[in-house]
């Protein structure tokens, strides 16, 4: 899950105004609202074994809730961008080239992993890359929340996600009371997802795992214990060792494919097959059509692992990313059929080039990554705008040539 921007304390007044559901307030009015709720929730802890005094702590200085956490429940890419925007986000030339840098590194570990969970290693940096960029992410606690307040401000503020953030907030004050990490150290996503593998609190108390021997399951300090805690997960929740998640296939013209699931040798014999000729290894497997952009895209029969992945996060193009990037660290090519995309793609090294560009002409104040995210795309919006340019936010070369003509 993505980071949201802020880890905030103690003692700050929101000048904002807060929405609460349908109802808009004051900055004071949601500082002592706020202040109630977490007054009253305590007992809720306390009753589900939270203890009083871990409690007081967790929540000691905090006293306004944060409507920045509000702002990033708004914005989930999994839902909200193509097929073919979340998927170049995150598999691209640096991504696979770190997995295999990492590989090398955690080698030892990641073989390890593999034998004992019989979890796919390439999975499990794929997993790494795709929630915390191998853990860069965590380096920068601009963009971290305390997970307590986070989401103690959801279960106060936002009426959707107030039943889930209420037992994740009861998770993460018992991780606390375990003392598997500090007070301080308690920090996370917007959502409260934590650490180098991004687990909420629940899913954590399920399935964490000291994988380092210190005796302390700590995912947000500890390479190992991250990765064998993200591995656990995938084991448990069925993954079929030594199987893929899915294959690419080619369609046949003009064709309408039933819904559901049915083996793979019945889906050949309607013509979806795969595009370098070879049979199903396992024709007798179940498995369903995904085509995420439609017959312009590539299309997909996912097995079994495919859906063992989505426990991790129930998005089609979240287990989709995951399997492609693992299969390129792996050193398998990308799919033969690419993405349609209304522009020419750029590279990671053309995409920073393009924010450094709009960066000199005064439309983009944000990091040079190579990342196009909501900063990026408005910079772009902007600069075309100004320019007479059609506005559809897309970083392209078609752009960046124009910029390079600026």
């Amino acid at each position: 899950m993505p980071f949201a921007p802020s880890f905030r304390i103690s003692g700050i007044v929101i000048a904002a105004t807060v929405v609460l559901g349908s109802m808009t307030v004051s900055g004071a009015q949601a500082e002592a609202g706020f202040q109630r709720w977490i007054q009253d929730f305590r007992k809720v802890a306390v009753a589900n074994g939270v203890s009083g005094s871990v409690y007081d702590k967790a929540f000691a200085g905090v006293t306004v809730p944060d409507p920045e956490v509000l702002e990033k429940a708004r914005f989930q890419p999994e839902f909200q961008d193509e097929a073919w925007q979340y998927i170049d986000g995150r598999v691209h030339e640096r991504s696979i080239a770190t997995g295999r840098a990492m590989l090398r590194k955690y080698g030892r570990l990641l073989n390890d992993i593999e034998r004992k969970t019989g979890v796919d290693k390439h999975i499990v940096l794929a997993i790494w890359s795709m929630e915390s960029d191998y853990g860069e992410f965590l380096k920068r606690t601009d963009r971290l929340h305390y997970v307590p307040q986070a989401l103690a401000t959801l279960a106060y503020a936002d009426r959707r996600r107030a039943k889930y953030a209420r037992s994740q907030l009861i998770g993460a004050l018992k991780i606390l009371q375990r003392g598997d990490v500090s007070r301080n150290g308690l920090t996370g996503s917007w959502a409260g997802a934590m650490g180098h593998t991004q687990f909420i609190p629940t899913s954590y108390l399920a399935f964490a795992v000291d994988g380092d021997g210190d005796g302390r399951r700590d995912i947000w300090n500890s390479v190992p214990d991250a990765l064998w805690t993200a591995a656990n997960l995938l084991d448990r929740n069925g993954w079929q060792t030594g199987e893929t998640w899915g294959y690419e296939v080619t369609l046949p013209p003009g064709r309408k494919f039933p819904g559901g699931s049915m083996s793979l040798s019945k889906w050949q014999s309607i013509g979806v097959v795969r595009p370098n000729g070879k049979p199903f290894p396992r024709p007798g497997q179940n498995a369903e059509l995904k085509v995420l952009q439609g017959r312009d895209g590539p299309a997909f029969l996912m097995v079994k692992n495919f859906f063992v992945l989505k426990r991790y996060n129930n998005a089609d193009k979240y287990a989709l990313a995951v399997g492609l990037l693992a299969d390129q660290i792996a050193g398998y090519p990308a799919p033969s059929r690419d993405w349609s995309r209304p522009f020419t793609k750029l590279s990671i090294s053309e995409s920073e080039e393009l924010q450094k560009r709009l960066k000199g002409a005064g439309f983009y104040d944000g990091e040079i990554d190579g990342k196009i995210g909501p900063a990026s795309r408005s910079a772009i919006l902007s600069f075309q705008a100004q320019y007479g340019m059609e506005r559809d936010g897309y970083a392209s070369k078609e752009l960046l040539k124009v910029l390079r003509g600026q």
